[in-house]
Order: structure tokens, then C-alpha cells, then sequence
């Protein structure tokens, strides 16, 4: 499988190297970081890329060249101090993602406002179920609705811009059912499959996982 996206997870806990070990077995580009040096020996055998630098440092942002990773997942719920710290410096350094595992409701406030992209309740959302949704390349959001059936937000694709619904039979190619689109701010459920595609629009559909991979 090709991964185009480049990832760096901060913080090697249970969470975070299970995040990372996904995406290297998935065969992404994967920095791996954590302050303490027993947490990068253990997962150097596993995670190829492993650094022990501390990411609160803008020099250390720097050195470590996130300016060129597509999403970045800051692990370190139980140092706020620290993961502000990292969000602010990833967001200065122009990284477009960065999610966030956090350890309460109130500091994922502070979080959001601070600049995370996304917040991660760990008892809600398994490091390695995070690193499945982030590799399903096209899609800007994805809710599991079981273990088969997922709601997506799908990025219209270059080769179906001026295309309707029907004809680009995504129904009997894929199993998707498209429930609304989005374009810009406005969401219509009422889906006109007539209605030609524009760049930029998003749908929103239900559809098996599986098939979503045939997407790639």
C-alpha cells in the first residue's frame, strides 16, 4: 500500500506507539518522539524512526523537520503544559493536523482553543483505530457506526468534478449511499443525483469499510 501523508507522534506510551506501529506496519512515513529514553528503546524494534527530544522545544521542532509532516499526534494527556506547548509550536512550524489525546473534557477545551485540529478521548478511541482512520486516504472525517459500517465525509475527487451521482454509480461500484452534500458551509440532505459535482464539495455517506478501501 502507498501512504502519500508523512506522520510524527509525540509520545510513546501504550497510546501512542499503538498509533505509530500501525501506521509503520500500514507503511507510512512515521517520526516517532518521546522525552524519555527507556520509552524509545523499547519501540525502536517496531517503529524504525524513533528520536528522544523533548517537543516542548522550538529548536527541537525545528531539528526534527515537522515543518514537513502532514499530521502530527501529540500522546502526552497527562502533561497539558506540554501538549499546548506542541500544538502551538506544530501549528507555528504550518502543520495542517494535529490531533490530540486528552485527558479531560475541560482540556479539550483549552486544547481546541489552543489550535488542536482534533481532540482524542483514549477510553473512547483506540490508538490503533485512530491510525485505520487516518490511513483511509480522501476522507476528512470517519465515524464507525459498528464494526462494518462507517459514516464518512468524502472529499469530491478531481476525476468526479462535472459528474452527477448517476453517473458515477458509486452505489453499485462501492456500496456507498451518499446521505448528503456539503458545499462550503451549506449541508443538503436532499441529494439531487443529477446534480453535477463541483471541486470543493464533500459528501457525506454510509458505507461499508471494507469497500471504502477500493477508494484508495
Amino acid at each position: 500500500m502507498s501512504i502519500s501523508k508523512t506522520y510524527a507522534v509525540f509520545g510513546l506510551g501504550r497510546y501512542g506507539r499503538a498509533v505509530a506501529e500501525e501506521l509503520v506496519m500500514s507503511g507510512a512515513d512515521v517520526l516517532a518522539v518521546d522525552i524519555n529514553q527507556n520509552n524509545v528503546n523499547n519501540a525502536i524494534e517496531t517503529i524504525p524512526v524513533c528520536k528522544c527530544a523533548d517537543v516542548t522545544e522550538p529548536e527541537v521542532i525545528k531539528r526534527l523537520g515537522i515543518s514537513n509532516v502532514d499530521v502530527v499526534i501529540i500522546a502526552m494527556a497527562s502533561n497539558l503544559e506540554g501538549s499546548v506547548m506542541a500544538i502551538t509550536l506544530c501549528k507555528e512550524a504550518g502543520v495542517p493536523t494535529v490531533i490530540v489525546k486528552c485527558g479531560s473534557e475541560m482540556h479539550q477545551k483549552i486544547l481546541l482553543r489552543v489550535g488542536a485540529d482534533k481532540v482524542i478521548f483514549p477510553e473512547k478511541e483506540s490508538g490503533t483505530r485512530l491510525a485505520k482512520n487516518l490511513l483511509t486516504s480522501g476522507f476528512t472525517e470517519m465515524i464507525e457506526l459498528s464494526d462494518k459500517v462507517a459514516m464518512v465525509e468524502l472529499d469530491v475527487k478531481d476525476e468526479w468534478v462535472g459528474k452527477n451521482l448517476i453517473e458515477l454509480s458509486l452505489r453499485k461500484k462501492y456500496s456507498i449511499n451518499v446521505v448528503a452534500i456539503k458545499n462550503g458551509k451549506e449541508i443538503s440532505t436532499s441529494v439531487d443525483p443529477s446534480l453535477p459535482l463541483e471541486k470543493g464539495m464533500k459528501l457525506i455517506v454510509i458505507a461499508n469499510t471494507e469497500k471504502l478501501q477500493k477508494l484508495k
